[in-house]
């Protein structure tokens, strides 16, 4: 498996930096253009777009666009790409990119049919690459590098990893902890979709040996187990660094889906209250607000010391 941490963090210095630069398909749509700008202005090293038919122009007169993932590859080296592009589309782009050799896909789409998100996932692993999303903000190192659409204003580089369902949430309890003096080395937004192509347990196997972590944030929500699922897979693990939880919807009637596809809670799997209970036999504290996860996690580190 693509270990992302490094795939991510290279500096315009670095040797191999031209192999980690972004293609963004979709580029010339109003969504990817946007998103595009952004990310350079970020410091994000967007080296190539691609547009079906629009090969051989070039956008902002200074990112080449290509007609294929494989032309955009080939010339750059690039090993990462995020998809703008309708979901109906969704499957048949980031085939293209897998095909091509692209390791980390970036997939920012909502409504893909669960079964297209199914069968690029099967893909992806054969090829030893990695999907986060779809209907995911992205993926950034603060202060280095985003991929997605998140604002830049609440991260700051530090050493707390955040992962997390909701993309809005991410930006509310990142900003709360650049505010408390937690800056974060990643934050990775899975989305909030039934299906994920990375799952929180695969986020964090992600980010559990990166260097100088020094505490774990996890933003969760009613439905489904992944919670539960990593909150067994920390214990097991024996991951020791401070680590804090919130989980999304607590107030939400059963059996209602509440903006996510994913968040459902049917009789009493999905329930908060059963990833409460199994956050709390990790020894992770939940906050009951965003602006808490700072407090709790300050008292997890004194403890810590």
């Amino acid at each position: 498996m693509t270990d992302i941490f490094e795939l991510l963090k290279g500096k315009p210095e670095d040797s191999d930096y031209k192999n980690k630069g972004v293609i963004v398909q979709g580029i010339t749509g109003s969504y990817g253009s946007l998103h595009a700008q952004n990310m350079i202005k970020y410091g994000t090293n967007v080296v190539a777009g691609v547009t079906p038919g629009k090969g051989g122009q070039s956008w902002n007169d200074s990112v080449p666009i290509y007609n294929t993932m494989k032309e955009a590859v080939e010339s750059t080296g690039a090993k990462i790409s995020i998809i703008f592009v309708p979901a109906k589309f969704f499957l048949s782009a980031g085939r293209e990119a897998l095909e091509a050799g692209i390791k980390l896909l970036v997939a920012i789409p909502e409504h893909v049919p669960v079964r297209d998100t199914m069968e690029l996932l099967d893909i992806a692993e054969k090829k030893g690459a990695v999907i986060i999303g779809p209907n995911t903000p992205g993926i950034m190192i603060p202060e280095l590098i985003k991929i997605g659409i998140m604002p830049a204003m609440p991260f700051k580089a530090g050493n707390i990893a955040v992962l997390s369902k909701s993309g809005t949430l991410l930006y509310e309890i990142s900003d709360a902890l650049t505010n408390s003096g937690f800056g974060q080395c990643i934050t990775v937004g899975i989305g909030g979709d039934p299906i994920n192509g990375t799952r929180l347990i695969d986020a964090f196997d992600m980010v559990k040996d990166i260097p100088d972590l020094e505490g774990l944030v996890i933003v969760g929500e009613i439905g489904g187990d992944s919670e539960e699922m990593l909150a067994q897979k920390i214990i097991d693990s024996g991951f020791k660094k401070p680590t804090v939880a919130y989980i999304a919807g607590r107030a939400a009637p059963k059996e209602k889906r509440m903006g996510h596809a994913g968040a459902i809670v049917m009789g009493t799997y999905g329930s908060a209250e059963s990833k409460v209970s199994m956050f709390n036999k990790a020894n992770i504290p939940v906050a009951k607000r965003p602006a808490e996860v700072p407090v709790l996690l300050a008292g997890k580190m004194e403890k810590s010391d």
